[in-house]
């Protein structure tokens, strides 16, 4: 009877759903663009590396003093269920490097560990890492970026060659995969590295630092949990060490930037959701005004039912399955108009496709039956309080 009520209705019961269709579709394209959206970020911080603790201090008095040794030594204690390696991150001041007529396009030259490649992230695309040995008999030897390898070799292998960085020659042991990382964030950057021994520093840092020293440290935790225990662990660390009279010193993670930017993209849809379901609750009311509209139209059907016998809540049951109905078509309708529409909203605005998440579609769906229920209570319990004989005498 619902399906029958609708089909002779078609063009009123289109513009009825019209109202779901804009109000589901809506929905869905706001709240996939922002998730994927979300997804994009999420993979550029995954490339950056993620469970990464970094750590600093720097000693203003001019009484210098390098705690690398005893940091590692701390690390190696707190085992692999916390921390997976540490390395210094020290930067070169004199980053002029060249191989033979050519010149890399102003390298960041990281003096490091044995065990950077682990706690950075990056992936060994030829070659050796550095070892344990390189760092203790100060070899002269490297490992250079995607971009720097092509700056000065571009087609030919580097491994085996010789570099010259501040005026001394470095053999180059091994070349990092591209990272692949988006220009916005900084792709560029992280590919245009050369790593060294940071037991180099004398040699490449010609001049010694103005100001006391500052260090800087890459410490790779276990797992996202064990992130939050190393911090606070390092923090207490370096407080008994350099603590707040003769410098300072600084803790912090990249996953709380990844939090931060969950809880605010989080909060964006949920605000978009908000804005759009604007649209729904407008449908859901044409769909009640249909719906009383089709209560009067149907007074003397529902008179002569209610005369035989019919209860209350067999009208109340007909009227609701026939709002939810024009409701749910609505509603499939809407979600494949969004996920069209997030499709065209992806590639224009991200650049890339992305599709509604399951749990999106399957919350679309369910709320937009649930609208033409509630919203059909009222036009339905309505017709079934009407009184048989002024039904049967309503022309």
């Amino acid at each position: 009877m619902a399906t029958k009520s609708i089909g002779n209705n078609k063009g009123r019961s289109f513009l009825t759903m019209l109202g779901v269709i804009i109000g589901i579709a809506a929905v869905i394209i706001l709240v996939s663009t922002v998730q994927g959206q979300q997804d994009a970020i999420m993979a550029q911080f995954e490339k950056m590396g993620t469970n990464q603790v970094q750590a600093y201090y720097y000693i203003w008095n001019g009484q210098d003093k390098d705690y690398t040794e005893e940091l590692y030594a701390y690390c190696q204690e707190l085992g692999p269920d916390l921390v997976l390696g540490m390395s210094p991150q020290l930067y070169a001041n004199n980053n002029e490097v060249r191989y033979k007529s050519k010149r890399a396009e102003y390298p960041s030259v990281y003096l490091a560990s044995d065990q950077y490649t682990a706690v950075s992230g990056f992936q060994l695309a030829s070659g050796r890492d550095l070892a344990y040995l390189d760092i203790k008999k100060l070899n002269r030897v490297c490992i250079l970026g995607a971009k720097v390898v092509n700056d000065l070799f571009n087609y030919e292998d580097p491994i085996g060659k010789k570099i010259t960085l501040a005026g001394e020659e470095y053999t180059v042991i091994g070349t990092y995969a591209a990272k692949d990382i988006d220009p916005e964030y900084g792709g560029v950057y992280y590919d245009n590295i050369i790593v060294v021994p940071y037991t180099l520093q004398s040699r490449i840092n010609k001049q010694p630092p103005q100001f006391g020293g500052s260090h800087e440290y890459i410490i790779k935790a276990a797992s996202s949990t064990a992130t939050k225990e190393v911090t606070q662990k390092l923090q207490e660390w370096f407080m008994l060490r350099v603590g707040n009279t003769n410098g300072y010193f600084g803790v912090y993670t990249q996953n709380n930037w990844m939090e931060h930017e969950t809880e605010g993209f989080a909060d964006q849809a949920r605000l978009l959701a908000g804005i759009a379901s604007i649209a729904l609750l407008v449908g859901g009311i044409g769909i009640m005004n249909i719906m009383l509209v089709t209560v009067t139209e149907r007074t003397r059907e529902i008179g002569i039912r209610k005369a035989i016998g019919a209860p209350r809540r067999s009208i109340i049951v007909q009227f609701l399955i026939e709002a939810s109905m024009i409701s749910a078509i609505g509603g499939v309708i809407g979600i494949v108009v969004g996920g069209l529409g997030t499709v065209v909203a992806g590639k224009i605005l991200l650049d890339s496709i992305i599709a509604p998440p399951p749990l999106i579609i399957f919350i679309a769906f369910i709320v937009s039956i649930a609208f033409g229920i509630g919203f059909g209570v009222y036009p339905a319990v309505r017709a079934s309080r009407l009184q048989p004989v002024e039904a049967l005498r309503n022309e």
